[in-house]
């Protein structure tokens, strides 16, 4: 867990160190001595006070803090020798272009303070720019003052040197119960949700196996680091050999990273070359060390990434040495093991939230919160610190997260999400995918699924080298992949979210190669391409279509896609949708509506809500005959004989598919006759008109061609079954369900065949031939395993068969398990089936104890 204490600290760490430079300044300058030097060091002195007083702007400022930071320690160099010789011209020209330059960075600093008008203005990109200028400008001189200081024999007074070995040493005192080396952050106060992935970190350093803590910024890296820190079993291993390296505070090159380390192992060598001068060192005693923000230097597409990759892998091989890396990149050595950080569960996203927020009683608004953060620690943090120091309740703080999402996710103390996520798209790897890199995580982040990696192709033809630039989003942990998506966690898709998706290239061509799929027809007699992915990428599509049809609703394409999708769930994953308001609420005068009042009411009927099927139908009914439309008269008298049958009101169904069937004869649409003649059909054989419903069967039959109506032929199979079975011609009705099954078998229709063995394991049931039947259920479920309705059906069904058995208690929990689908379905009928049939259980059941 990130905690906004913790990102606290390591300002006031920032400003313990600027401190203690501009205390070593001033006390050299006060010494007195050459006056040119002691100009430079009044004018460090200055630039690094304005720095601490404008330290809120961490990330421009602390680094080039740092950089002045080194005056003192090239002034130090001088000033070695302890002699008083007068300093000849190159160190005099050193000094004053020290000097000059200084003053320059100053007066642009000042100049930009001056335009802030709001805290914060410096972390910009454009500032970030200048300032990557200034940092460069500022290196570039002190390097060249350094060498003329280090090759020169001259130095100061001896009383500067003097004063400035009492401030060293006075410091060195203060820090002398310390570890050697750079002092980490303590281990936050608050961590939880972490217990079983801390004790694998800790049984991996015991054994002094380097491990990787990779993972999005926020996610609790630095704070899963700092726990094993200062996990008891950690001290008692490793005693003060426990080190912490910020790599983002010194530049990316392999001769700055051995000087820290160096440093920070306290072996004492100045600037080492390599590992060798170290050996001895590292050797000598058991070592942890800590490599936070790693990715800073590992970088694969940095400038001396090969070297300083080559140092930290010689470092993992050390027997004596357990290295600890944090990073955002997966770039890391090979030897680390790499153990999953998660994100947190409920219970540890409520004991973070609580915590800062200091009110305990609990609430299913910040419940919904945490779990639209994706259990993300870092936002978390900032969301609760936010709505504390804002005094919010719950409901406020769920109404500003609503309207404004990222921009709650910043604190009063200038603690932000974003600032974190722009941390790895400054990173060299990012910079080099290219222009189209943010626009594609854009895309990513708008569909709540992600993006289908198989989809990459197809939807991003002209994004040369696409894979490759989703493979290293992945290797940033700015996404992460996921039941074959590509997806990245809610606050990060907040941030990248387009706040107009019209104004997203890649994201429109995106929308209209989804229209181009939901324009096929998803019915297994007219369907010419492969029509079930909506059953792993139905989120998306229905995010994609409220978003749009909120954008323009009088856009007709986004709404016939909208019918589109509404067709494609029916066949083959029913289950309400948001949609369906913003369907009732259209107009009547919208060219659309009728249509998707239809494939609404289909869908509805779908579920077993009959009763709303026909009250949609009958609206769309009127509308179709207000616009003379013959084709959706018929096609909605069809749909309404359908929702009839369901309510029992098979009388009324039975005449409105007469007229459905005479209309479609008229226009001479023999598609839609099969269809009618089918429903027709199966009212007749509800009815209890078995002749009826034969004779019908058959005039369908004559009218199916030869071959290219597999589906039709399959289902009068199936019906045909159904009526010798009630006939009582067992064998004939066994004869046409495995006609039924076999048409079917080449094909991909699991309701369909879903449907076959629902109709074989009744028939079954009803003959007492138990085992038959529950064998045709498992293989019906089986089928049925992404249309809800139809495993409840199954459910039910196999609930009956084991109150005909009298394994009650079976046939209670499967009957219960039925009515949860339906209840979540909303399916009136299917819910009442179950409730009488658990009636019917209980009743046997306190007869049985009886």
């Amino acid at each position: 867990m990130a905690s906004t204490s913790q990102q606290s600290k390591g300002s006031d760490g920032v400003l313990r160190k600027l401190d203690m430079a501009i205390q070593f300044l001033t006390a050299a300058k006060d010494a007195g001595g050459f006056a040119p030097a002691q100009i430079a060091l009044g004018a460090a002195c200055a630039l690094l006070n304005m720095i601490r007083d404008t330290i809120s702007n961490k990330q421009g400022f602390v680094g080039l803090g740092l950089y002045c930071a080194r005056v003192c320690k090239a002034l130090d160099r001088g000033l070695n020798a302890n002699k008083s010789v007068e300093l000849d011209d190159s160190t005099l020209q050193a000094i004053g272009q020290l000097k000059t330059t200084i003053d320059e960075i100053q007066k642009k600093v000042e100049e930009m303070g001056k335009k802030s008008v709001v805290r914060g203005l410096l972390n910009a990109k454009n500032e970030k720019d200048a300032i990557a200028g200034w940092r460069q400008e500022l290196g570039e001189v002190l390097q060249v003052f350094q060498t003329e200081l280090a090759v020169n024999t001259h130095v100061m007074v001896a009383g500067t040197y003097k004063n400035v070995l009492a401030i060293q040493e006075g410091a060195h005192s203060v820090q002398a119960s310390t570890p050697l080396g750079e002092l980490p952050p303590p281990a936050p106060k608050a961590f939880f949700g972490r217990d079983e992935l801390i004790e694998e970190v800790v049984g991996h350093v015991e054994k002094l196996e380097s491990i990787a803590l990779i993972g999005a910024g926020g996610i609790g890296k630095t704070s899963i680091a700092l726990t094993v820190l200062e996990d008891d079993r950690i001290k008692a291993r490793f005693g003060d050999n426990r080190r912490f390296i910020r790599c983002e505070q010194f530049l990316a090159s392999r001769v700055h990273f051995l000087a820290r380390l160096s440093k920070v192992i306290g072996a004492g060598v100045d600037n080492p070359e390599d590992l060798v001068p170290l050996r001895p060192f590292l050797s000598s005693k058991e070592t942890l060390i800590i490599l936070d923000n790693a990715e800073s230097i590992l970088d694969p597409q940095g400038p001396n990434h090969k070297e300083i990759y080559a140092v930290v892998d010689q470092l993992c091989q050390f027997k004596t040495v357990c290295l600890c890396i944090t990073s955002r990149m997966t770039t890391v050595p090979r030897y680390c093991k790499r153990p999953r950080i998660p994100t947190l569960s409920m219970e540890a996203a409520r004991e973070i939230f609580y915590g800062i927020y200091g009110n305990g009683e609990q609430s299913e608004i910040i419940d919904n919160l945490l779990q639209r953060l994706d259990f993300h620690a870092l936002s978390i943090t900032l969301l609760a610190t936010t709505a504390s120091d804002n005094v919010w309740d719950h409901d406020r703080l769920a109404k500003e997260w609503d309207e404004r999402r990222a921009q709650v996710l910043r604190t009063d103390h200038d603690e932000s999400l974003a600032a974190t996520i722009e941390l790895s798209l400054t990173s060299p790897t990012f910079r080099k995918l290219g222009p189209d890199a943010h626009d594609l995580l854009g895309v990513v982040a708008f569909f709540p699924q992600g993006v289908g990696e198989k989809n990459l192709d197809w939807f991003f033809p002209t994004i040369f080298s696409r894979a490759n630039i989703f493979d290293k989003f992945c290797a940033l942990s700015l996404t992460h992949r996921s039941n074959g998506f590509i997806t990245m966690l809610a606050p990060l898709r907040d941030y990248f979210r387009p706040r107009d998706p019209n104004a997203s290239p890649l994201l429109c061509t995106t929308k209209d190669h989804y229209f181009a799929r939901l324009s096929v027809n998803p019915e297994p007699s007219q369907s010419f391409g492969e029509t079930q992915w909506i059953v792993l990428e139905d989120v998306n599509v229905e995010h994609l279509l409220d978003v749009f049809t909120s954008i323009d609703t009088d856009a007709v394409n986004v709404w016939d896609a909208c019918g589109g999708f509404l067709h494609h769930l029916y066949w083959h994953k029913p289950r309400q949708t948001t949609l369906g308001t913003k369907i009732q609420d259209l107009p009547d005068s919208h060219p659309s509506k009728a249509k998707c009042l239809l494939r609404l009411a289909q869908l509805s009927g779908g579920i077993g809500n009959n009763a709303q099927c026909k009250r949609l139908l009958l609206h769309a009914l009127a509308l179709e005959r207000e616009r003379g439309n013959d084709f959706g008269v018929a096609e909605t008298l069809q749909y309404l004989s359908y929702a009839n049958k369901g309510l029992g009101m098979y009388k009324e169904g039975i005449q409105q598919a007469k007229e459905a069937l005479e209309i479609f004869k008229r226009l001479g649409d023999v598609e839609e006759q099969l269809n009618c003649l089918q429903s027709l059909a199966d009212l007749f054989f509800r009815d209890s008109l078995l002749d009826a419903a034969e004779d019908t069967l058959s005039r369908k039959i004559e009218l199916l061609p030869d071959k290219g109506q597999e589906f039709h032929l399959c289902q009068s199979h199936r019906l045909l079954g159904n009526i010798y079975h009630h006939k009582g011609e067992k064998e004939k009705a066994v004869y046409h369900f495995k006609t039924a099954l076999t048409i079917a078998s080449p094909f991909n229709w699991p309701g369909e065949v879903s449907w076959i063995h629902y109709t074989m394991a009744e028939m079954f049931c009803d003959e007492g031939e138990f085992n038959d039947a529950n064998a045709h259920i498992e293989q019906a479920k089986l089928h049925a395993a992404h249309d809800a309705y139809d495993l409840g059906c199954g459910m039910g069904i196999q609930a009956d068969i084991w109150y005909r058995q009298h394994r009650l208690d079976d046939a209670r929990s499967e009957a219960l398990g039925a009515l949860q689908i339906f209840e979540k379905l909303e399916a009136v009928e299917g819910m009442g089936n179950c409730q009488r049939l658990l009636q019917m259980i209980e009743q046997a059941m306190e007869s049985c104890s009886i």
